[in-house]
């Protein structure tokens, strides 16, 4: 790849973050440059994907796309494979700068699959009837991608890619709380329906702010429910090297947080985006440096059995 080509590549990696994830963009200013490009490079990828099946741009809005769902998920995969082939002619930025870091890393076509899984089910307008499904369907669009990243920042051992999955977990339970009734809006429920069911919910009744007392108990749960998987996490985050210890810590504490503001605005918060403020975000940068740069235990205690556990997949075939 030519310095040209590489700059441009970085450049638009830098724009896709920025707009796409200010909470994750604070922190991957934390990375060393290396590990902060080529993150940035695989964020760009997740975000692209994600934009094309839902029709926004950087997360947002509404483009209109003359392709069914359908066939953008059949583009995507197509222009994934040929990406991870080593082909660059026609493809998107995205996909070049996906190509480039998965050949660094010897990362395997089966992390990308899994991912594409996600935006799949997303494109079946599936519903979860438990926690457990629920988990699942969190796997294939962040808990996969807490392994690609941990994998960029040189993890290789299993019981450490096991951690980076729960915290993907945890960031993903934790935007489904925070945004429970934005989602209903859309024709999107994540909430598992026995849970509804038992709180004398439908669907729509998500939308609905004569509900929120009940809508806020559901989303305290989903938060409780993230809890154990940020602690598997926060057990992970002592074997990656300190900067990246540093970055991952701060998105942990950064993330976490809206979960407990969605928690203690309780009913107020229905229909309200959850965010973190600029001292807030500067706080967990403080924590996180604690955390990074405390002196480390070997070893550490065993990864609870309870906790749902990733597949296991062939972490080793580069080919699609």
């Amino acid at each position: 790849m030519s310095t040209k080509e590489a700059g441009e590549l970085d450049r638009f990696a830098e724009a896709s973050i920025a707009q796409g994830s200010k909470s994750f963009a604070a922190a991957a200013r934390l990375f060393d440059a290396e590990t902060r490009r080529d993150v940035m490079r695989l964020y760009s990828w997740c975000r692209h994907c994600d934009d094309v099946v839902d029709g926004q741009e950087g997360g947002q809005g509404h483009v209109a796309s003359p392709e069914p769902p359908e066939a953008r998920i059949a583009g995507l995969r197509r222009d994934t494979a040929r990406a991870l082939a080593g082909e660059a002619n026609g493809l998107p930025l995205s996909f070049r700068a996906l190509g480039a870091v998965a050949r660094r890393h010897a990362m395997p076509a089966s992390l990308f699959e899994e991912h594409l899984n996600g935006f799949a089910l997303d494109v079946e307008g599936r519903r979860y009837e438990t926690l457990d499904e629920l988990l699942t369907y969190c796997w294939h669009v962040a808990g996969v991608v807490g392994v690609m990243m941990a994998r960029v920042m040189g993890a290789r051992d299993e019981a450490v890619l096991d951690r980076a999955a729960d915290l993907g977990l945890a960031f993903q339970l934790t935007n489904i709380a925070r945004d429970v009734v934005a989602d209903a809006g859309e024709g999107r429920v994540y909430l598992p329906l026995s849970w509804l069911r038992e709180e004398g919910l439908s669907p729509d009744d998500l939308l609905d702010p004569a509900k929120a007392e009940v809508v806020a108990r559901l989303r305290a749960r989903l938060v409780s429910a993230a809890e154990p998987y940020y602690a598997s996490a926060r057990i992970g985050i002592d074997h990656l090297p300190r900067r990246s210890a540093w970055a991952i810590a701060t998105a942990a504490l950064v993330y976490r947080r809206i979960g407990l503001k969605l928690v203690a605005r309780g009913p107020a918060a229905h229909g309200i985006r959850i965010s973190t403020s600029g001292p807030e975000k500067l706080a967990a940068i403080v924590s996180g440096a604690r955390i990074a740069f405390a002196p480390r235990r070997p070893g550490g205690p065993a990864r609870d059995r309870t906790l749902w556990q990733r597949p296991t997949m062939s972490l080793h075939s580069a080919a699609m």
